[in-house]
């Protein structure tokens, strides 16, 4: 390993607790989604004070509409800016965008959790705390590896741009807007949670809605009616067939596991309205994934079909169909190839932090880097310390190793690929 690469690893090392104690900052400041206004502020006074030419703006929710990416939300973005810190390079490299949100989702009152959500706890070797993993971890690691690239003397040749965006839990809208604004690289990583796999693909989320109604009747004369439960229970396993049947015929390399990777599920079924009433009608909710290179719009058309069907073949759903809505989250699958540069120098790197292998996956959850790979010409891979299997959990954690090694592999990725100055 050359001298330089050497002097950054060492500066990293040796700013340890800093690195810590900086998440730890970044994880006791709450930040759900629409309520990121306090965590932004930090982010951009920090990457202020480490010498980046911070843009910091808020969203036109007119103008946001207009775009295709667009998803329809319940509020705007008055008091929730976006943020980009760049460090200008000397010119003659290529450029990088490093993407991460702040925002995470609900904590409730804390219920199921063994600490205070906000506490950013050590314990075991992990910081613990909403946001740790997905993905403050994240952010924290692009930040602080521009800012020991710094400290080590390392003058870089490309622009490095760190985006820190809200929104991303809901609607993704934060990076929608940095691509609207004009940002662009020839390559982008994305600090989603990956466990330290280089992943050059993410699923899609579709989230949707199926209204059924019944027949009413009083309590007492129930075996008049049809109730609304009978019929949702049909229909969800009508949405279970149709996830085995996507199991069974879906297939992509990333994504040997399908069934990990492919849930299709009713997550919430709301029927009647009284502890004393029959249940005339239902409400189901559930989500779709999906895999790159499948139809968006037409796995949407397979669940409106399969319901369809279902409703045939029941006497009372035949004439009085349930409603299938398309509500909330959705995004797309997406995809860069598995040999793009940006992936194999991710990969090399690292092996030569890690001293292994990296896993190459495909992550099994939605992602902000299909709008930078859809509308921003932004081709970015993901790669983050945070685990999958534990975000939106009860007592999320991040490994502090993890988060170190993702701090070094960030600033020798960066490096290599914009260039340094001899």
């Amino acid at each position: 390993m050359t001298s330089k690469r050497q002097t950054v690893l060492d500066t990293i090392d040796k700013n340890r607790d800093k690195a810590i104690q900086f998440l730890q900052k970044m994880v006791s400041i709450p930040s759900v989604t629409g309520d990121e206004a306090a965590i932004q502020a930090f982010v951009s006074d920090y990457m202020n004070k480490i010498g980046l030419d911070v843009d910091m703006w808020e969203t036109d929710w007119e103008e946001l509409k207009k775009h295709p990416g667009y998803r329809p939300v319940d509020r705007g973005y008055e008091g929730r800016p976006n943020i980009v810190g760049t460090r200008k390079g000397a010119g003659g490299g290529r450029s990088l965008l490093l993407n991460g949100h702040t925002d995470v989702i609900p904590v409730g009152n804390g219920e199921g959790w063994s600490d205070n959500p906000w506490s950013a706890a050590i314990k075991d070797g992990r910081i613990y705390g909403r946001g740790s993993c997905d993905m403050k971890s994240g952010v924290a690691s692009h930040i602080l590896a521009v800012e020991f690239l710094k400290e080590a003397g390392v003058e870089l040749k490309g622009d490095v741009y760190i985006n820190v965006v809200i929104d991303e839990e809901v609607s993704g809208h934060g990076t929608l807007d940095t691509v609207i604004r004009g940002y662009k690289a020839d390559a982008g990583i994305s600090g989603e949670t990956s466990d330290l796999a280089v992943q050059p693909a993410c699923i899609g989320r579709i989230w949707f809605q199926i209204d059924v109604q019944g027949k009413p009747a009083g309590i007492q004369q129930r075996y008049l009616g049809i109730s609304a439960i009978d019929l949702g229970n049909k229909i969800v396993k009508a949405v279970q067939e149709l996830e085995d049947h996507r199991v069974a015929t879906v297939r992509h390399p990333l994504y040997p596991n399908a069934l990990d990777s492919l849930p299709c599920i009713i997550g919430s079924f709301q029927a009647g309205n009284y502890p004393s009433a029959f249940p005339a009608s239902a409400v189901l909710k559930g989500s779709i994934g999906t895999v790159p290179g499948e139809d968006h719009e037409g796995v949407k058309q397979s669940l409106v079909d399969k319901i369809a069907e279902v409703a045939a073949q029941d006497e009372w759903m035949r004439d009085h169909p349930p409603v299938v809505r398309f509500v909330g989250y959705d995004a797309q699958a997406s995809e860069i190839p598995r040999d793009h540069p940006i992936v194999e120098l991710l990969s090399e790197t690292y092996r030569s932090v890690a001293g292994k292998d990296p896993v190459i996956s495909g992550r099994q959850g939605a992602a902000d880097t299909r709008f930078l790979n859809e509308y921003g010409a932004t081709p970015t891979v993901i790669f983050g310390p945070g685990s999958t299997a534990v975000m939106h959990a009860n007592d999320e954690y991040v490994s502090i190793d993890d988060y170190m090694t993702a701090i070094k592999v960030m600033a020798l990725c960066i490096m290599d690929w914009c260039g340094a100055q001899e």
